[in-house]
């Protein structure tokens, strides 16, 4: 502000003189320059080109504010006095251009140091007064005019230091409270960039105004910038949305989605900001959390229940197997006898294992991770399968999009899983150019992580059943127990590895293993 003062003073510095100088010809009649115009013309042109030096001295900001106040106080009063006395004094009426330099620099100066100015231009125009009434210039009159101008200086500068405070609490309370909004307004930035949910502001017009760090992973952090267009970045969240939108913001729950690095399902929230067509606030909530802790309740259950049934069912598994390795010492049985009785063996310690790991999982034991290249295990696994099932191998597809992949899991939790996925693809699955299952290998990007995927066709999983597949004892189909897509992905949690399903497109279904991540495998061994 007081840069801005001094700037408009500097101006009425440069005006006053033209002015004066314009009215010279008037002379004597006007009262102008009639007592030494050599001294007139002096402080006139003195006056301008101080006026001209100050704007310089103000743009350039030669010296601090206050010097400059200072300084242009002094020369006013030298100089306003100096014209006030070459124009015949007060009764002139010249002395009103102490009203504007008096009132400005009140402004900028202390309440006393303003009174003081004041004080000092009243008693300058009552010397000069009292110097013209002693010489003969003016009468006795011309001090009531004095005494007046002295009282109308003092007001002013009382008036203008009152205002200059008033304007100074109000720029010191509007600071304060700018420097409390952007307090607020990083506070709230760091809130929202380090929060645990993830969330985003999206714009009438689809583009993101505000994206936290949470978000932006789950999307894609090369992508999901403030001011991309949320078409861009995930299509599947444009789309819900949408949809969203359509339905009049109704509580219906939006479709979910994966995230950008191919591990978690992902359900969107929407809430608006303010009234439509306006921004909104969008959650992104971790499906995969939420049903790992609804999933605990549940665990706990089957715990207790899997302990007595595995004893049950292990006492006729092992006559079972015990009466098939009798009948293998048979010498009477021939090649095809002896292939039944390996089967026997085979699918016996299976169910076994199966029952170790139902035991493991309720009881949350530490597996035992191993590496595995992936295409040399699912050669033995598919040997395996095919032998056990009664399956053509040229009926399983393998697709491996990296040669010599590795994955760190408990080979016998991937066999189990594995297993129940290929049999379920068997099962509800139909038949596309002799293929019955399909099996990718590879890895997502951009996380790296690598993944196994097994993919039939049919009719798929209905979309209103897709929430509950995983959950125990939930069962689509008639004959199943509902314990093999929850007990495969919890033995991909053992693994810290993430079981999804995904429908594929046309018709069928897909169901992706994403591995641990391999930069964090050293951690771990």
């Amino acid at each position: 502000m007081s840069w801005r003062i001094l700037a408009v003073l500097n101006l009425y510095r440069v005006l006053v003189p033209l002015v004066l100088l314009g009215l010279y010809p008037l002379g004597s009649a006007r009262g102008f320059a009639i007592y030494s115009t050599q001294v007139f013309f002096g402080a006139t042109i003195f006056y301008l080109c101080f006026g001209l030096a100050s704007v310089i001295f103000v743009r350039s900001r030669l010296s601090s504010a206050n010097v400059q106040t200072m300084l242009q106080a002094a020369v006013d009063i030298v100089v306003l006095v100096l014209l006030l006395h070459t124009c015949g004094g007060v009764a002139s009426g010249l002395g009103v251009l102490f009203l504007v330099p008096v009132s400005a620099l009140a402004f900028l100066l202390p309440p006393r140091s303003a009174l003081f100015l004041a004080a000092v231009a009243a008693i300058a125009v009552l010397v000069d007064t009292i110097w013209q009434q002693l010489t003969g210039i003016t009468d006795s009159n011309s001090y009531a005019t004095a005494g007046l101008l002295g009282a109308v200086l003092l007001a002013s500068a009382t008036a203008s230091s009152f205002a200059a405070g008033r304007m100074r609490e109000s720029e010191a309370l509007v600071r304060q409270r700018d420097v409390d909004l952007a307090d607020l307004a990083e506070l709230s930035q760091y809130i929202v960039q380090h929060l645990r949910e993830s969330l985003l502001v999206v714009d009438a017009a689809d583009r993101i105004r505000l994206i936290n760090e949470s978000a932006a992973e789950i999307l894609g952090d090369n992508h999901a910038v403030p001011g991309a267009l949320v078409g861009e970045v995930s299509p599947r969240l444009l789309y819900s949305l949408s949809t969203w939108r359509q339905r009049e913001q109704d509580h219906n729950s939006p479709s979910s989605f994966v995230a950008a690095d191919g591990a978690r399902i992902i359900q969107p929230h929407f809430a608006p900001l303010g009234s439509a067509p306006g921004p909104t606030l969008i959650f992104l909530e971790d499906t995969s959390l939420m049903a790992e802790r609804v999933q605990q309740g549940k665990l706990a259950a089957l715990g207790r229940l899997s302990a007595s049934i595995a004893h049950e069912i292990r006492n006729p598994v092992g006559a079972m197997s015990h009466a098939g390795q009798l009948l293998a010492e048979s010498p009477n049985i021939g090649p095809e006898e002896r292939r039944l009785t390996g089967i026997i063996s085979s699918n016996s310690e299976r169910v076994s294992a199966i029952i170790n790991n139902v035991l493991q999982l309720s009881r949350r034991e530490a597996t035992k991770p191993t590496r595995l290249l992936l295409g040399d295990w699912l050669e033995d696994f598919l040997d395996e399968f095919c032998e056990t099932m009664q399956v053509n191998e040229a009926q399983i597809g393998i697709h491996e999009a990296v040669d010599d992949l590795e994955v760190r899991i408990d080979p016998t939790h991937l066999h189990q899983v594995i297993w129940n996925l290929c049999d379920n693809a068997l099962k509800y699955g139909e038949a596309r150019d002799g293929i019955r299952v399909e099996i990718n290998v590879g890895r997502l990007i951009p996380s790296n992580r690598p993944y196994l995927e097994v993919l039939n066709r049919g009719l798929g999983i209905e979309p209103q059943a897709v929430d509950r597949i995983f959950e125990p004892f939930f069962t689509g189909r008639k004959g199943g127990t509902g314990l093999g897509l929850f007990i495969a992905r919890e033995l991909c949690q053992l693994n810290r590895a993430i079981l999804l399903y995904e429908p594929r497109e046309s018709d069928g279904s897909i169901f992706r293993i994403v591995f641990s991540d391999p930069q964090r495998w050293e951690e771990k061994e």
